[in-house]
């Protein structure tokens, strides 16, 4: 059995092949996940896994640059924006390297999921719980 914190095989596998700047979008229950994209579906039930439980065991395993996130997060979800963002400088602290952060209009988040090479389904229901994680390198 695998030692490490993150157990679901599919994506322990994605981010084994991630390469620099390679993208994986977290999303919530409801955003459309474009045919282009691999689709990791974890969600079980209304708000299981949270969004940002999801975030966390992606994180534990991989190395984070720059995250993407729609504007309309932090008007509309504050809460959740606010949680994230103490998430990342967390992980800043871990990584020892700052992440940057883009804000981008959800139009224009949903476009760019087409370009990530998963998108990993949580079971958060609540409105723009999405966050596009760019791939760093561990040296």
């Amino acid at each position: 059995m695998k030692k490490g914190v993150l157990l679901n095989a599919d994506v322990s596998a994605l981010i084994s092949r991630l390469g620099h700047t390679d993208q994986v979008t977290i999303a919530d229950a409801g955003l459309p996940i474009p045919s282009s994209s691999q689709r990791i579906d974890l969600a079980l039930t209304r708000g299981v896994p949270t969004f940002l439980q999801v975030v966390s065991a992606v994180v534990s395993e991989m190395q984070v640059e720059k995250a993407i996130l729609a504007k309309e997060m932090a008007e509309i979800n504050p809460q959740l924006h606010e949680a994230l963002l103490d998430q990342l400088t967390a992980l800043e602290q871990q990584q020892g390297n700052t992440i940057a952060i883009e804000y981008i209009s959800h139009q224009v988040f949903k476009a760019q999921t087409a370009y990530s090479r998963a998108v990993i389904r949580s079971g958060e229901c609540t409105p723009f719980a999405n966050v596009i994680l760019c791939s760093g390198v561990t040296f």
